[in-house]
């Protein structure tokens, strides 16, 4: 019986560290978003008249015109990175690369891209209604 536990000891220890650290490590990479959402330290701004630009194949980008040119957008996030956050990096989008005026809706949604750190939470309109080019 003794022999069974004293037999190759070493590597008994170190399975047993290994296994500990492993644990450790999943344990915190679990936890630590939970204590990110948890933070009561965030901090949300306004911007208002943010551009609206198309994305479009080239030659058809001018032919579409937006019943709105610019949306108001909300951003929250914590503090360091809000007060880093410049008007120039929030960038609204509608995506029209696949617009058929004969099939497809008229209103397009409008995402909205802010750097890493920073979370979007209201885009006024959410939605823009494209006004398609006039038949000759």
């Amino acid at each position: 019986m003794r022999d069974w536990l004293i037999k190759d000891f070493g590597w008994k220890l170190f399975s047993l560290l290994l296994a500990a650290f492993i644990w450790f490590t999943v344990h915190k990479i679990i936890e630590e978003p939970k204590v990110a959402m948890a933070s009561p330290s965030t901090s949300q701004m306004q911007y208002e008249k943010i551009p609206v630009f198309i994305v479009a194949a080239a030659a058809d980008r001018h032919l579409f015109q937006l019943n709105s040119n610019t949306v108001s957008v909300t951003v929250s996030g914590p503090p360091p990175a809000m007060e880093a956050l410049m008007r120039n990096q929030i960038r609204a989008t509608v995506d029209l690369s696949d617009f058929n005026k004969d099939t497809a809706s008229t209103s397009r949604p409008v995402d909205v891209s802010v750097p890493w750190g920073v979370t979007v939470v209201n885009v006024v309109p959410a939605e823009v209604q494209i006004i398609p080019p006039s038949q000759p």
